[in-house]
């Protein structure tokens, strides 16, 4: 990866936590940004410690937080049966970066063999009252010992990137199924919001991927992308949240319409808010 401090794509805050900016440096070959500075290993997590991060909490204290917890049972209900789909035999499931557990309870309630990873103590206790099962680390999972690994809105978190896909690569079975789900910094909401764009969410999201990005970076661990697919609901939740940090108000009529533009875009140009990215080895 080439990044240059010389080379930067756009400056934009930390609306959430800290207030504090940070550069996004652009690699002109795979089309990936890299927030810049990026924080220490020690302080990275205090820039989660907020109670309006809410893929860590089952929080309904709003109606914003309601309208997630809803589209958030319906996306989860559609993750399983895609990746019974992919994988119809049911097998061995790792959900990395696994939050409250709804996914992988949803996914054992539908009889995969399921494991979890997941670095907050908080989420992890929500998960673990759901009877869902985790792995303490990676390091201690068997090689080629799962069907399929997912990665719902996690890789962009991720310090070391190189040695994650390279961990993937380990776990997965040969006949095995990645499936990642990132934001999109070429989307239309991405491009309307700019430095108020809700997904860039720095420094919490280290990286920012293109379709570009994702098909380079694991085809150098000899991982194949089959498919892109749209979070079309990820418009409006972002909308919704980039309006809030540009206004200072939750606009919902306005960030529901920017919502549906960008995904009305996206149908003639495949540039969704998020997508989702199907990934096998590649056959040799």
């Amino acid at each position: 990866m080439q990044f240059s401090t010389d080379n930067v794509f756009i400056r934009v805050q930390d609306y959430s936590v800290s207030g504090e900016s940070f550069d996004l440096l652009l690699d002109e070959e795979l089309q990936l940004l890299k927030t810049h500075p990026q924080p220490s290993l020690e302080k990275l997590p205090r820039y989660y410690e907020s109670e309006d991060y809410i893929s860590h909490t089952d929080g309904q204290r709003s109606l914003f937080e309601k309208l997630y917890q809803l589209i958030k049972r319906k996306a989860i209900r559609d993750k399983v049966k895609l990746i019974t789909k992919l994988q119809p035999q049911k097998g061995a499931l790792l959900d990395i970066g696994t939050g409250t557990g709804d996914f992988l309870s949803e996914a054992t309630n539908q009889n995969w063999n399921c494991i979890g990873i997941e670095p907050s103590k908080k989420a992890k206790t929500i998960a673990i009252s759901k009877r869902v099962r985790f792995a303490e680390s990676l390091e201690v999972l068997e090689n080629h010992s799962f069907d399929v690994i997912t990665m719902w809105h996690v890789l962009e978190h991720v310090p070391d990137l190189e040695q994650q896909i390279q961990e993937l690569k380990r776990l997965l079975k040969p006949t095995g199924t990645i499936i990642i789900a990132v934001p999109n910094y070429k989307s239309f909401d991405a491009q309307h919001y700019g430095k108020f764009w809700a997904a860039y969410d720095v420094p919490r999201h280290l990286w920012h991927f293109s379709k570009t990005s994702v098909e380079k970076l694991f085809a150098r661990e000899n991982i194949k992308l089959v498919k892109v697919l749209p979070m079309v609901f990820d418009s409006f939740y972002v909308s919704l949240l980039s309006e809030k940090y540009k206004t200072g108000k939750m606009n919902f009529i306005k960030g529901f319409f920017t919502g549906l533009r960008s995904n009305w875009k996206a149908q003639q140009n495949l540039e969704f808010s998020s997508h989702i990215y199907v990934l096998e080895n590649a056959k040799n």
